[in-house]
């Protein structure tokens, strides 16, 4: 399948000022040849230079007419993205002429490419590493400027340099330790057990350094979770819809008009956020209702930041102290709601339930606290400081487990130096090192995985 001409829409279904069919493969450009007349008689695409634009038309031969207008560039191999020939042809974005367009392309014999299929044939032709691929989807998929900003920084080669350095360390101690085995008659510089001891506890800084981003890398690519939480009608769809500047979620003042989960992205100050507005707590009979609270209360439990809402204007009852109760544990900002009208709320009972959490005096009706609360946000998650063009950010979970994979490794080596165990043992854990890297790049990493990552691509990318 990998010399088969592959062929997918590459931009939206949907009407549209562009629409792109993109072509890659060895006979990519003879197949389209087949299908374009140039403007300029008598000009075939195989002859053109790489890299260049072609105005023309596309022609069904059946009945030897225009399907559409189109610019055809065309990038010969290895000078391209997939390292192989690519055409792509520039149609207007109608979806019945880029469908017809499509299935032209592969009348003439191409196949449909399989999600993902053009950035798997750049992985698998070396243009780019497995980090670089899967940064490609984290770069379609990315909600805010800083997920973005991260996610190119991986295709770049940020995260591979990074890599790359670590796994020419271990290259260069395992040929050394393996040439002082199968060659003991040369006269190699040797190896004492401080010296290697020395070298692994480098190799597991490097890749400490690399794990301990993954806290602020996550953050950056799904945004800092928010739940919103509280008892019915304390205005928790009133703040989304505040924060966010629009009118995203339904309000009324009849309790429980809110039943199912609501996530929207946003960001305050360069952070991140994904804000999630949920079903009131509290108990009901209410069959859909309850559903609705009991994803609240998952959504708590996943939450890196609640954002508690209470009623200023009444006194605390049953339902807030259970609420209080689920929140002890987490990263909490208490809300005190509707504080224009006049207080009944007990603080100092609060206080003795919350600890040291802030508190928020708000009115969401008047926007009063609002920039109190979004400050308070700021301070307590500084991923908006990050200079995205210093630091090398890991924001995959795959890469975190085979970082944590390596560590292990790295132990298992310094551990084996303590107990003074045969050089040539170490060998096999420092192997075991490199090709947990390896999962990373894609230089140690099994097919069906290949297959998994790229599954989750677009047809067209």
């Amino acid at each position: 399948m990998m010399y088969d001409t592959i062929a997918a829409v590459a931009t939206p279904i949907s009407p549209a000022g562009i629409g792109i069919i993109r072509i890659s493969g060895e006979e990519a450009i003879n197949l389209v040849d087949n299908i374009f007349l140039s403007k300029k008689k008598g000009k075939k695409l195989k002859n053109v230079l790489s890299h260049t634009l072609n105005y023309g038309y596309i022609i069904d031969s059946k009945n030897n007419q225009a399907v559409d207008e189109v610019l055809v560039s065309v990038m010969k191999a290895p000078n391209s993205f997939t390292t192989e020939n690519v055409v792509e042809i520039n149609a207007h974005g109608g979806i019945v002429v880029v469908q017809k367009i499509l299935r032209l392309v592969l009348d003439q014999g191409a196949r449909l490419a399989e999600p993902g299929e053009f950035t798997k044939r750049a992985f698998l032709n070396g243009r780019i590493d497995l980090s670089q691929a899967e940064a490609v989807i984290d770069v379609i998929n990315a909600k805010t400027e800083m997920a973005l900003d991260a996610s190119v920084n991986q295709l770049k080669g940020a995260v591979s340099n990074k890599l790359n350095t670590i796994k020419s360390h271990l290259l260069q101690l395992i040929a050394h330790i393996e040439a002082s085995i199968d060659y003991p008659e040369y006269d190699l510089q040797e190896l004492n057990d401080d010296s290697i001891y020395k070298q692994v506890n480098n190799i597991k800084k490097l890749i400490e350094s690399l794990l301990d981003t993954y806290d602020d890398g996550r953050l950056i690519k799904e945004g800092i979770k928010t739940v919103i939480i509280g008892k019915p009608n304390v205005g928790k769809s009133s703040l989304l819809n505040t924060l966010l500047r629009e009118q995203r979620a339904i309000v009324t003042n009849i309790p429980g008009t809110t039943r199912d989960v609501l996530e929207e992205y946003m960001q305050i100050h360069g952070i991140p956020l994904r804000l999630i507005d949920t079903a009131g707590i509290r108990e009901t009979e209410d069959i859909v209702e309850k559903i609705g609270v009991e994803k609240s209360l998952e959504k708590i439990v996943e939450a890196d930041l609640v954002l508690l809402m209470l009623d200023a204007s009444e006194h605390l009852s049953e339902e807030d102290f259970n609420i209080l109760e689920l929140i002890k544990e987490k990263k909490t900002i208490v809300i005190l709601n509707k504080s224009d009208l006049e207080k009944k709320i007990n603080i100092k009972q609060l206080e003795e339930y919350i600890n040291d959490k802030e508190i928020i005096y708000m009115s969401v009706k008047n926007l009063d606290g609002m920039n109190q609360l979004e400050e308070r946000i700021k301070d307590m998650f500084m991923v908006g400081n990050i200079n995205m063009n210093e630091n090398v950010y890991i924001t995959s979970v795959r890469h975190k487990n085979a970082l944590n994979k390596a560590i292990k490794s790295t132990d298992q080596v310094l551990e084996a130096l303590a107990s003074n165990m045969p050089v040539d043992l170490l060998a096999i854990d420092l192997t075991n090192i490199y090709e947990a890297i390896g999962e990373i790049t894609g230089d140690s990493v099994k097919e069906d995985l290949i297959h998994q990552i790229f599954s989750q691509f677009c047809l067209g990318k």
